[in-house]
């Protein structure tokens, strides 16, 4: 999960009952796997005395920042979504790299073409040979 991002901030005050998915999302910041994927990935943790909600900043590689409310959203909901927009950003790298332009347009005229091999196409085939 790490490996995708740069830095981590997790706030929240320590007598509030809400911290729950900030206290999970630290331990799994701190699990030996996540921090062998970015031994680079800041972690940092701020504990707050006022009434400021749990929250949960994270900052991917590209520099996108995104912050969460940690009362209402899950640490593993959190750690999901991270993942899901890591795959995005190695996708694109993998794009830009290659020397694709990046985001890839499909033409909407392809988008309905015949793909032969894949489910679809399949059954067309079947359908044609009865």
């Amino acid at each position: 999960m790490l490996k995708f991002l740069s830095k981590v901030k997790i706030e929240f005050n320590a007598l509030d009952p809400r911290v729950a998915s900030c206290m999970e999302f630290l331990a799994q910041c701190n699990a030996r796997k996540a921090k062998e994927s970015n031994p680079a990935c800041q972690v940092l943790v701020k504990r707050r005395t006022d009434d400021f909600p749990p929250q949960i900043t994270v900052t991917f590689v590209n520099g996108v920042e995104e912050a969460f409310d940690a009362t209402s959203t899950p640490a593993q909901s959190i750690r999901t979504m991270i993942l899901e927009k890591g795959q995005h950003l190695e996708t694109e790298q993998m794009f830009r790299e290659a020397g694709e332009k990046w985001p890839v347009i499909i033409p909407e005229e392809e988008l309905h073409e015949f793909a032969p091999g894949t489910k679809h196409g399949l059954l067309r085939v079947a359908k044609a040979l009865a």
